[in-house]
């Protein structure tokens, strides 16, 4: 695992943020380092994965980065016929996590396509996964990728989402914010590459509430929507199709 060094030395100016060859180098390091309860929740997406999905399906990671979502469901799911389908722009990190994959999974249990989540097609779908990518669609396409997962997931599917929070009190905004900081702190971060990351972040990762989470969940026609897991200002929500 290559230790994330992207923001340790001052850029003259910090251009946006973007999952090309320097971030799939060092992903691993940087969202364990980033995202407090990652590790947790890549673990248990296994454990929700074995209880939804059905057989002879299709279990979807959309905005798959480097796969941790996959392994671990293909790790624990016991239906016969499930197949992966693992989606992402990045041409680094499709590269890179189908070569992994490779490695750990026979070779008609997967697929792994670079494209724009929001071009693809969903067919038979017992689980989708959107861990940590619904927060780098603009705003305004959120509401039309959720109804399209909804239409491709079977009945008894469900939708994993786990986002980074926004909060409407701003004590607690502020409260969570600071400890999340501490967190990146604790982590081996310096003051400089948290405050450079945040800069290429600003305009690229837009948050959005629980409650609006669930609103937007509820539209596109889920009846049920559960917060599973929280750490901080991250969280998990799990969405079900009746």
């Amino acid at each position: 695992m290559q230790r994330d060094s992207i923001y340790a030395l001052p850029q003259g100016q910090v251009v946006d943020f973007a999952f090309n060859e320097a971030v799939a180098d060092v992903f691993p390091d940087m969202i364990r380092r980033s995202v407090p309860g990652y590790e947790t929740i890549i673990g248990l997406l296994g454990v929700i994965a074995r209880r939804y999905a059905q057989p002879n399906t299709q279990i979807y990671d959309l905005g798959c980065s480097l796969g941790a979502a996959t392994l671990s469901m293909a790790s624990q799911v016991r239906a016969d016929g499930v197949r992966f389908v693992c989606v992402d722009n990045s041409v680094a990190m499709t590269r890179r996590c189908e070569q992994i994959l490779q490695r750990h999974l026979p070779m008609g249990q997967f697929q792994v396509e670079c494209a724009d989540i929001q071009a693809i097609s969903l067919e038979k779908a017992s689980v989708v996964v959107l861990n940590f990518t619904l927060q780098f669609l603009k705003p305004a396409e959120r509401l039309l990728m959720l109804c399209k997962i909804y239409e491709g997931l079977l009945p008894g599917g469900v939708l994993i989402l786990s986002e980074k929070l926004q909060f409407a009190d701003a004590s607690e905004q502020a409260l969570l914010t600071d400890i999340h900081l501490e967190f990146k702190r604790a982590n081996g971060y310096s003051e400089l590459e948290i405050s450079q990351k945040r800069s290429a972040l600003e305009n690229v990762l837009i948050p959005d509430t629980f409650e609006q989470q669930v609103e937007r969940l509820q539209a596109a026609g889920f009846s049920q929507t559960v917060k599973w897991f929280q750490g901080f200002n991250f969280a998990s929500l799990l969405a079900v199709k009746v």
